[in-house]
């Protein structure tokens, strides 16, 4: 056994095809599916179920194939460690973010982390929390900004700000002339959400528990874009975190916001990695950049006030 079968199991379990997983390994489909039938023969089991149309591993296959993402993480923490001792900070880091975070935060933090880090390369990688926490915990991430709680042992947790709410509301809504707003102003209103699986929607779930307030039915959309676009097609009203309407994303001319007075509403973003990382010392280092995001940020973006129509002229 060694650890470039494992590999190919490993890349055979992802890709659920012998094509792709050969592809994504860089070698041909004969020389994968040789070395995992050999692997197989080593073991002494059967660990791919062979379909003409689909490729399936069994039960113990499924299992060996977790162990052997753990193998490969030790083995690259053991590389990294060696890197790390000669260069503190270059190397890789690959880093999970969820896709009501990303496009909104990275503009403000990544010029100040290439110019910290120039030797650095960060890996990038936008997906749902649940995808995040497991690619953290078998290795194939390094850490992650998601946002608290969150429950494992087996992460460190190190916040970093929290980021508070807006209430979204259609300029010709009763409440867009408002200049702020108490939560219990939400009492018995119908709130747009985002899809299952999105960690924004239990945010803004529990603020409506909170509140009072519930969502809004035959409706959930995909992404915090279309929800922006609901709102501003007067649809119905929404929250939307402070960041996600902070320059460069454009003002919208159909959309009031309206921010929290007392405690808002917020989510706590912080860094997640493994508590066994190689490289925690250094991740704590990069949390700390994080941390450097400019308060102006999370506070309520200021609105010029419109000026008032002309009156026309009397006959």
């Amino acid at each position: 056994m060694n650890l470039r079968d494992l590999k190919y199991l490993v890349a055979l379990a992802d890709h659920k095809h012998f094509g792709r997983a050969a592809t994504a390994s860089f070698v041909s489909q004969p020389t994968l599916s040789t070395q995992i039938k050999k692997l197989e023969d080593e073991l002494g089991v059967s660990l791919v179920e062979r379909a003409p149309r689909r490729v399936m591993l069994t039960p113990i296959g499924h299992d060996i194939a977790q162990r052997a993402r753990k193998v490969i993480a030790d083995v690259e923490q053991m590389a990294e460690i060696a890197r790390r001792s000669q260069d503190p900070e270059a190397g890789t880091v690959r880093l999970g973010l969820f896709p009501t975070l990303a496009p909104y935060l990275l503009p403000h933090v990544l010029p100040g982390l290439r110019a910290r880090f120039p030797r650095l390369e960060l890996l990038l990688v936008e997906e749902k929390t649940d995808q995040i926490l497991a690619r953290l915990r078998d290795g194939r991430l390094d850490a992650g900004l998601l946002a608290l709680p969150i429950h494992d042992e087996q992460l460190h947790v190190e916040p970093l700000f929290d980021e508070p709410f807006l209430l979204a509301v259609p300029q010709r809504h009763a409440m867009a002339r408002r200049a702020s707003l108490d939560l219990h102003d939400l009492d018995d209103q119908h709130l747009l959400l985002l899809e299952e699986g999105h960690c924004l929607r239990d945010q803004a779930l529990d603020v409506c528990r909170m509140a009072g307030a519930d969502e809004r039915d035959g409706f959930r959309a995909t992404s915090l874009e279309t929800l922006r676009q609901m709102v501003a097609s007067g649809v119905g009203i929404t929250l939307l975190p402070m960041l996600a309407v902070q320059p460069p994303v454009p003002v919208s001319p159909d959309i009031a916001l309206l921010p929290f007075r007392g405690e808002a509403p917020h989510r706590r973003i912080a860094m997640l990695w493994r508590r066994s990382s190689a490289m925690g010392g250094f991740l704590q280092q990069l949390a700390a950049e994080f941390r450097k995001l400019p308060p102006a940020l999370l506070a309520a973006p200021v609105v010029a006030a419109k000026a008032p129509r002309p009156r026309a002229p009397r006959a």
